[in-house]
């Protein structure tokens, strides 16, 4: 890590930054029980099928788009997550690793697929919007992908040494597209084994990032 010293921290926010997935459990659930399909029981489960495309996550769950428009389902959702969502905490370690980093005058960057507006709100009442440089969200609320944010950040920077640190292989493949270093940490929407599945470094914690970095 230490080698690398990038010039950017691109950060994933839910699962990486904001500890949401109960809040993501306990949202869908409410629209499971109203269409009489089965529940996801813990997080065990939650990470087994949670991941990219959200359409394609919905439908593992037994969702019918024919039935329904998936942008109706998705507007049901976010509301659901927003009347949830202020129980979360950050993540363990994040307070530390943002002041870590601003520290070591590394800049640091938001990269979500939350609709931007939903985003900064969120990191403002989180008291950590001041850590980031920029702060990139789409401009819907369907989370569709992240993924030409992240091709139109690495255009603007074409010569910035990055490190990606997210909670899903989707984090995986943004950094790839934008050539940068990538650490997943454990805990968030998906499993460990899921994670390690990529060849990419895991950790266990925030905490180990910043080891790895004062090695």
């Amino acid at each position: 890590m230490k080698k690398l010293k990038p010039d950017y921290i691109i950060w994933d926010f839910n699962g990486t930054i904001l500890d949401d997935v109960q809040t993501g459990i306990d949202s869908v659930n409410l629209l499971l029980r109203n269409r009489n399909l089965p529940e996801i029981p813990d997080a065990d489960a939650y990470r087994n099928v949670f991941g990219f495309p959200i359409r394609d996550y919905y439908q593992r769950l037994g969702f019918d788009f024919t039935k329904e428009p998936y942008e109706e389902v998705a507007v049901e959702w976010v509301e659901a997550y927003l009347r949830n969502v202020p129980q979360a905490p950050l993540c363990s370690g994040v307070l530390e690793t943002l002041a870590f980093f601003r520290a070591n005058q590394v800049s640091q960057v938001v990269l979500s697929a939350t609709k931007l507006e939903m985003l900064e709100n969120q990191l403002q009442q989180l008291g950590i919007r001041h850590y980031f440089e920029v702060v990139m969200g789409l401009d819907n609320i369907y989370a569709t992908s992240k993924a030409q944010l992240s091709i139109d950040w690495k255009q603007r920077h074409p010569n910035k040494s990055m490190l990606m640190i997210g909670d899903t292989i989707h984090d995986f493949e943004v950094a790839k597209l934008m050539g940068a270093a990538c650490i997943l940490v454990e805990g968030g929407h998906q499993t460990r084994d899921v994670l390690t599945s990529t060849g990419c470094e895991v950790v266990h914690n925030l905490f180990e990032i910043i080891t790895l970095y004062s090695e």
